[in-house]
């Protein structure tokens, strides 16, 4: 392979920089990460890249948007290293990571179905249950339960502001209403969407304040976006890999 590499076109550095909008330098790190084949050399130690690696850098550029920056540097090194098979085994699990992905938003989006608004009467106003063991009213281990979490968890979404109970005031215990049942299932849900809890803050926080849902919404609508984006963007990668295991042959 590196010799018919030298018998073909040869390009420098540069002609393959400028097409990307990419430095020289880039061009050689990854040819040192493996992402391109091994470039040969002039008589006096210059690179010479040939079509070939212009390809593998068209396929690797190609790869980062569904896959990110690791994978597709693991693939285009197992593609390069004729370790084909594990190429494809990184993709399967990037295709089945988007498949999980896809699942939870699913999820987010049935629990988010299956939710009643607070009602209040203004913004920010939240009603207090009659008793804990009525409707809207739960203590942390009860809820912990429901949601499949511990109770510490609960507490750190506490001092993250993500849920505000209110303390009883006979036993000191946490009491959580309706809002704050909410609150608990929309964090848990966003959380195994990937959300860190200090995205998750100032969406609850807007929730609270619209006195519904409707900054939720916006989210998942994103959400699904990206979802979507990076399927696309996969499709595109395999294109391209594609045409790429061709040329090598």
């Amino acid at each position: 392979m590196g010799r018919n590499l030298q018998n073909s076109e040869q390009l420098r550095p540069v002609d393959l920089a400028r097409g990307h909008g990419l430095s020289t330098q880039a061009i050689r790190n990854y040819e040192e990460a493996g992402i391109l084949p091994a470039a040969g050399r002039t008589p006096h130690g210059y690179r010479t890249y040939t079509p070939l690696h212009a390809g593998a850098l068209r396929t690797f550029l190609a790869l980062v948007p569904g896959h990110g920056h690791q994978t597709a540097t693991s693939i285009m090194r197992a593609v390069n290293g004729s370790a084909v098979d594990e190429a494809f085994r990184l993709i399967d699990a990037s295709h089945a990571q988007l498949l999980d992905d896809r699942r939870t938003l699913q999820a987010v989006e049935s629990a988010l179905r299956d939710l009643e608004p607070a009602t209040a009467s203004e913004p920010g106003v939240r009603s207090e249950p009659a008793t804990v063991s009525g409707p809207g009213g739960t203590f942390i281990g009860p809820l912990a339960g429901n949601l499949g979490i511990r109770p510490a968890t609960l507490r750190k979404w506490e001092r993250a502001g993500l849920v505000r109970p209110r303390r009883d005031p006979l036993t000191g215990y946490r009491v959580y209403d309706e809002a704050d049942v909410r609150d608990a299932q929309l964090a848990h849900q966003l959380r195994r969407g990937g959300y860190l809890l200090e995205q998750i803050a100032p969406l609850i926080a807007q929730v609270r304040a619209a006195g519904g849902l409707e900054p939720l919404e916006a989210a998942l609508c994103d959400w699904r976006g990206r979802l979507s984006a990076r399927g696309r963007a996969m499709l595109t990668g395999a294109a391209e890999l594609d045409a790429y295991l061709r040329r090598r042959g």
